[in-house]
């Protein structure tokens, strides 16, 4: 014989409910009395209060280890790579003369990014160092901190330094001013002593035909030993670093070149096939004319 369950009404499920949320018999809340909640809520304050305890004074343990100033694991190559400014998609500098908007950005980008190096910003901020040898600032057991950095002046950069241009930097005349960088790497001794330059030349014949003419600022693409050794961030408040501008005069108009400019210095390889940036840098140049 099947004994069938009596079916529940709807308020007999009601008052269940109500009974297991509060049960005044009993003084129960949800199955447990009020000395059992406070056992369960007290057993796991103390067990997140130790956790978190325990993770805080991991992390002050390691922080001991870390310096405000220098990395203490330094993940780089050992050979820094260049970049260019305007800083574009895809490292492409393309330039219609005929319209403005397609130049006019870069314009714009170049000013912000040079607006540090104006001989007054340096004369405040930054000393006149002595060129051909390194700026080393050692602590010598003291905290020498921030570290002073060298004068680099915008107008250094000649005819691409944008002050007082018409043209500005060349955009406008299809004559376009291109900068070069070097990625910045703390304690890193560039040149090993001796004079560097950065060289720019077309990729292939038919781009060293088409590319032109080109001057350097400072000539002959010159990078001083004085800019270096770079410190760090927080260490080198005022750093600027060096650039070398490279101002393409008669490009082959409406036909993209293909740019590669390198560091050449005895402790900068740039032939390493990994690393395409590593000590150079590879860029497409158009100048359109209609």
């Amino acid at each position: 014989m099947v004994i069938q369950k009596e079916k529940k009404s709807c308020g007999q499920v009601v008052e269940e409910w109500k009974e297991f949320l509060w049960n005044p018999r009993t003084h129960q809340f949800m199955g447990r009395t009020g000395t059992s909640w406070a056992f369960i809520l007290l057993f796991y304050l103390v067990f997140y209060g130790f956790l978190t305890a325990m993770f805080t004074l991991t992390m002050w343990v390691m922080l001991q280890t870390v310096s405000d100033h220098t990395p203490k694991y330094q993940d780089r190559l050992a050979t820094p790579g260049l970049m260019i400014r305007p800083k574009t998609e895809n490292l492409d500098v393309i330039v219609n003369i005929s319209d403005t908007e397609s130049w006019e950005q870069h314009v714009q980008k170049l000013n912000k990014f040079l607006e540090p190096y104006n001989d007054s910003i340096q004369a405040q901020k930054n000393d006149v160092c002595r060129p051909g040898r390194y700026y080393e600032q050692p602590d010598n057991g003291v905290l020498n901190y921030p570290k002073r950095a060298c004068q680099f002046n915008r107008t250094q950069l000649g005819n691409c330094s944008g002050i007082g241009d018409p043209t500005h930097y060349g955009y406008s005349t299809g004559q376009p001013c291109v900068f070069i960088k070097m990625n910045r790497v703390i304690n890193f001794y560039a040149g090993a002593n001796q004079s560097m330059n950065v060289t720019c030349a077309g990729k292939k014949d038919e781009d060293a035909e088409n590319l032109g003419h080109f001057v350097m600022f400072p000539a002959n693409g010159n990078i001083d030993l004085m800019y270096f050794p770079y410190y760090g961030k927080k260490f080198h408040v005022n750093y600027t670093q060096p650039l070398v501008a490279v101002k393409f005069l008669n490009v082959t108009p409406n036909v993209e070149v293909n740019v590669e400019c390198r560091i050449n210095a005895v402790n900068i390889a740039t032939d390493d096939e990994r690393d395409k940036f590593a000590g150079r840098v590879a860029f497409k140049l158009r100048i359109n004319k209609t």
